[in-house]
Parts: C-alpha cells; structure tokens; sequence
C-alpha cells in the first residue's frame, strides 16, 4: 500500500513539499533528476511552478510526474511543528 498525495508546494532549489493523505509533510528534492529526459524541462523556474496534485500523486503542466511510492520512499520529513509564521 502507498500513501496518496494530497498537496503539494513548490520550494526554492527544485524541491517539493509534499502532504500525504495521512497528514504527513515530506521535502522531495527533484534537481537529482533534472538532467533526465523530459525532466530537464523542470529547470525552467516557471515550469517546476506548474506543479499541483494529481490522481495520487504530482504532476507539472508538461505532464511529467513521479509515482507516489517514489516521491515518498525519497522524500525527508519535515516537522512541520517547529516552524513559526
């Protein structure tokens, strides 16, 4: 079983923070894999912005995505408690 992805930010340096839908906030790092294909379309600040929730997982306007297993096996978790606004 996988955790669904339920939002998801765009972060400076290529990263995502994600929620899963067990209230579970992670930071993927996507510039790893910038240099393959179709990805290194997300170089372009404004594309790597397009990002939204889709289905169960993310998706960029260029349609790239990642599998939610994936973005959750190589995400870090943030506690997201100790941040103030």
């Amino acid at each position: 079983m996988y955790l669904s992805v339920t939002n998801v930010e765009p972060l400076d340096a290529y990263k995502l923070e994600l929620t899963f839908e067990n209230n579970e906030y992670r930071v993927f790092d996507v510039s790893p894999y910038l240099a393959l294909g179709k990805y290194s379309e997300l170089k372009d600040p404004v594309m790597f912005r397009t990002v939204r929730p889709s289905f169960d997982s993310v998706q960029w306007a260029n349609e790239m995505d990642f599998d939610p297993e994936f973005l959750y096996q190589k995400s870090e978790p943030v506690n997201r408690g100790s941040q103030c606004g």
